[in-house]
């Protein structure tokens, strides 16, 4: 079962697309990554997703079926950050929105465990780091256990220590088998936590799918000796030699098949050259991210 089927989505603002013809699947039980540089539209297909925007053409299904009220109440959304009462305590905070969202009151308890904030559930809010602070709008979402997550840039603004606390909320809800749905700038996230993703750029859908399969790091060879110029030579010489580059004082080589790093290190030391650095390297996700939209 697909939880969410995007088919040719497009909303315009005036003179500005937002987003042009966009169309994914996000599968059930997948941590989805919405990615891209801010303007891209994300925000805005979230909106349309969680019925706060119409789209001006195309349409969608959540779980295999037409948008209904019935559906929505099985998501949890944080487009933005609630209006929490700073002098209440957490508990008293999710007392309101509970009452709000028509949520049972029992249910408090479960998701503050969950969100790790039984401990501090009456300190008030105002006295919450940010990472508890973003961890109690997510543990707002969790009331009524809804099945899938609608997350907006939910580490945006966090220190170092408050991203790794709801990265590690994510990850949990994940392994508890929710559908994840989070739109995301940032690599490193998208890296840790996502299984899957769709990338934007100014509105439009690059590609989508395991990040596995989208995000293609290629391995390459760091390779340098006493005699540089000769070992450039050699290695253009390599059937298997894909693409050679001279970084920061070492030759990276990219093959077009496996190479076996040892055997790599005999054929060169079989013509004369004797290697003082050799390591096995993974492009960078910032780089196969920019290949990809500078294409």
């Amino acid at each position: 079962m697909s939880i969410l089927t995007l088919r040719n989505i497009s909303k315009r603002y005036g003179s500005l697309q937002a987003l042009r013809e966009v169309s994914f699947e996000v599968p059930r039980g997948s941590v989805f990554g919405i990615l891209g540089p801010n303007g891209s539209g994300k925000t805005t297909l979230l909106g349309i997703v969680t019925d706060v925007l119409k789209a001006d053409t195309g349409d969608f299904t959540l779980f295999d079926q037409l948008p209904s009220a019935t559906q929505r109440r099985q998501i949890g959304t944080l487009l933005e950050t609630p209006n929490f009462y700073h002098y209440l305590s957490g508990y008293r905070n999710l007392q309101i929105t509970a009452a709000v969202k028509q949520r049972d009151e029992k249910d408090i308890a479960r998701v503050l465990e969950i969100a790790g904030l039984s401990a501090r559930q009456h300190a008030a809010f105002k006295t919450y780091s940010l990472g508890m602070k973003q961890r109690l709008a997510i543990a707002n979402t969790l009331l009524g256990d809804p099945d899938v997550l609608i997350l907006d840039e939910p580490s945006n603004g966090l220190d170092p220590a408050g991203i790794a606390e709801v990265r590690g909320l994510i990850k949990q809800l994940a392994q508890s088998g929710k559908t994840i749905i989070m739109a995301s700038h940032l690599l490193d996230e998208v890296e840790k936590v996502c299984t899957h993703v769709a990338v934007l750029q100014k509105g439009k859908l690059l590609t989508s799918g395991p990040v596995n399969t989208v995000m293609v790091r290629e391995d390459f060879v760091e390779l340098a000796c006493n005699d540089m110029s000769r070992l450039e030579v050699l290695l253009r010489q390599h059937p298997l030699l894909g693409n050679l580059a001279l970084t920061g004082g070492v030759l990276q080589a990219f093959f077009t098949g496996a190479v076996d790093p040892s055997e790599l290190n005999s054929w060169l030391a079989g013509q004369g050259i004797w290697l003082n650095h050799l390591q096995v390297r993974r492009k960078s996700l910032e780089a196969a991210f920019l290949e990809m939209t500078q294409n």
